[in-house]
């Protein structure tokens, strides 16, 4: 019988959510060692280390700012953090000397690499069967692609962002109608079903899995804000009509620090009675959630027991690192048996996939081995077959028979 770590090591995953970008899309698919260490990650934890005023920092090239943060984190420090050990994992992997650290040399080896070649050996090195964007189109740079169109690579998929909708109503109502939708800036039927054939329209442009969007700590619902209006009068209709599960990303404080930029960003305590009053008000409708705030990851759990509706995705962020994937993963595994996705990669650099999965896997494999050693134990010994279904059932597989509705 193949050893549970040879099963989850060879078991292809399917990543839920990404930043990644379909190849078509060209240089929005960041690559290479300097977007590698210009990842927020790095440049938060690189401003307590630097002697560069973040003006500057933010004023210089990006290979500027690579080199700044090199110095500050891999040359005069040891790069004992999640994120620094992930860029060490990445060299590894893909047969680089990273303890050189002589960064022009790793800048001359993925610049001579071919992009397609390279993209299935990351993927391959990942054991990544496919992966899920974040498609937003609000967003300038790839909504015009979209609106082209283009030959799609199967392994991207697409999930619909939305956050400009919900979370800033009021300039967004302007940029609908320039688009051709009747909306106004007041809550009205009207609105409500021009919203919807917005959703409608770019569901199926893009062909999404899901839509989703990112949600500060106080977000309430129900309540008298224009976010909650639209969730009720327009995204969970659209979900039922479509069979479109909601993905919420809760916790997340925009602008703490704003002199950090995209690096600056908080994380506060959800309120999750918002959560409970929206499954238990729509069954119809399915939701998928992450949490940034350790704090709230049990009573989400509780949550989840309660509503099939429900399914819980992936350590995100601030709580990817292996202590808290390790506390959280052997909760949900206690609680909820295999019924969640452990985790998403939120890869924004496609060298990210390579770490991201492999420093998963590191920590999935003591997690289930203790779940099954105690099954064991209590007098039910698991199977290589049974095994190799729960892995997959973890590794992507509970997630896409959710959002395919096939089974909660």
């Amino acid at each position: 019988m193949k050893s549970l770590a040879s099963i989850i090591d060879s078991t292809l995953v399917d990543d839920v959510h990404t930043h990644l970008y379909d190849p078509a899309f060209g240089s929005l698919l960041l690559s290479g060692i300097d977007d590698l260490l210009v990842y927020h990650y790095l440049v938060s934890e690189a401003s307590r280390q630097m002697d560069v005023p973040l003006d500057a920092f933010w004023a210089a090239s990006k290979q500027q700012q690579a080199d700044w943060v090199w110095r500050a984190l891999f040359v005069q420090h040891s790069p004992v953090s999640e994120a620094c050990r992930g860029v060490v994992t990445v060299l590894n992997a893909l047969g680089i000397e990273p303890r050189s650290r002589d960064l022009p040399a790793l800048r001359q080896w993925f610049a001579a690499q071919q992009p397609s070649s390279h993209l299935d050996r990351v993927l391959e090195l990942a054991g990544v069967r496919s992966v899920c964007m974040t498609n937003s189109p609000f967003d300038d740079e790839e909504r015009p692609l979209w609106e082209q169109g283009f030959p799609r690579d199967p392994r991207f998929r697409a999930a619909l962002r939305i956050d400009p909708l919900l979370m800033d109503w009021q300039r967004s109502a302007p940029r609908l109608r320039s688009w051709g939708y009747d909306v106004g800036p007041e809550r009205s039927p009207r609105t409500a079903s021009e919203v919807r054939r917005l959703l409608a329209d770019w569901t199926r442009r893009i062909d999404s899995r899901y839509c989703m969007v990112s949600l500060p700590p106080d977000f309430a619902w129900p309540a008298n804000t224009d976010a909650a209006w639209l969730i009720e009068h327009a995204v969970l209709p659209h979900g039922r009509d479509h069979g479109q599960p909601l993905a919420l990303m809760l916790g997340v404080k925009r602008g703490v620090n704003p002199a950090l930029r995209l690096a600056g960003d908080g994380v506060g305590r959800s309120r999750l009675d918002a959560l409970e009053n929206l499954c238990a008000a729509n069954p119809s409708n399915r939701f998928l959630v992450t949490l940034l705030s350790r704090e709230v990851q049990h009573e989400a759990v509780v949550i989840a027991r309660k509503f099939p509706n429900l399914h819980l995705f992936g350590c995100w962020w601030f709580t990817n690192t292996p202590q808290l994937i390790d506390e959280i993963t052997r909760m949900r595994l206690e609680l909820l048996g295999t019924s969640f996705t452990p985790q998403h990669s939120d890869a924004r650099v496609l060298e990210h996939l390579i770490y991201k999965w492999r420093h998963t896997r590191e920590c999935l494999i003591p997690v289930l081995a203790t779940r099954y050693a105690d099954l064991a134990a209590s007098g039910w010994t698991v199977t290589e077959h049974e095994m190799r279904r729960d892995v997959a059932h973890l590794l992507g597989g509970a997630f896409d028979r959710f959002v395919s509705g096939a089974s909660r």
